[in-house]
């Protein structure tokens, strides 16, 4: 029973339930994200680059031309999608502006809350206890 105590005291550590919380979030995000970037970026740097759907750039390996990267993989050809590549760089790009906006909106929250907190109120200095003290100590 010992490995079992472990494992579910090591599974139930505060650093591990924050992970999990971060990874489902983060699978959310990466939705979001990736809406954004599919259906409202991509199309916008399409209409800027003449209507080019970088999903569909390829290089054929065996040295042919094909019509579009469907051609190609019918017919059996190696393919370097490139594309793709260009796609997910922008994909990581977008995803690491995300993350930087949202935290630095967490910041300023953060900072105006600890601006907002009423300061302790100040308490006898060590002077004034040490005073009551050998008043009190002179008084008996």
């Amino acid at each position: 029973m010992g490995f079992f105590k472990d494992f579910k005291s090591f599974l139930m550590k505060g650093d591990i339930v924050s992970l999990a919380t971060a990874v489902v979030i983060g699978g959310a995000f990466s939705k979001i994200v990736n809406s954004a970037v599919n259906d409202i970026l991509m199309p916008v740097i399409g209409i800027i680059t003449g209507g080019t759907d970088f999903t569909q750039k390829f290089i054929a390996l065996d040295g042919k031309n094909y019509e579009n990267l469907a051609a190609a993989q019918e017919a059996g050809a190696a393919v370097m999608t490139y594309g793709n590549l260009v796609q997910a760089l922008i994909n990581f790009v977008i995803v690491g502006l995300f993350i930087f906006l949202f935290l630095k909106a967490y910041e300023n929250t953060k900072k105006k809350e600890e601006a907002a907190k009423p300061a302790k109120p100040a308490g006898p200095s060590q002077e004034q206890l040490l005073m009551e003290i050998r008043d009190i100590l002179a008084k008996k």
